[in-house]
């Protein structure tokens, strides 16, 4: 039991960080695309390229923040589920 909780809490932890750290990126680009939205067609274009480095530098230090935080609480929630009782069985 106890490899399976293991693998269950890893498993929750890894994919809440990689979701946490997605989340984070995609917001932080939205914000920065935001800028560019009022403007002209060919301006828009140029405003988006211009940037874009400068989300993908902020997003992914937001990225970082959100993958810990996502491993974190996914390892903990994991042992919540995880969790054994007295009597050695998992409780539901």
């Amino acid at each position: 039991m106890a490899k399976n909780r293991v693998l269950i809490c890893t498993f929750l932890a890894l994919t809440s960080g990689f979701f946490g750290g997605y989340l984070g990126g995609q917001i932080s680009f939205n914000l920065h695309y935001q800028k560019c939205q009022n403007q002209a067609w060919g301006v828009k274009e140029m405003c988006g390229a211009w940037e874009t480095p400068s989300a993908i530098w902020h997003g992914s230090r937001m990225g970082i923040t959100g993958l810990w935080t996502g491993t974190i609480l996914g390892g903990f929630f994991g042992g919540l589920i995880t969790q054994v009782g007295k009597n050695g069985k998992v409780r539901s």
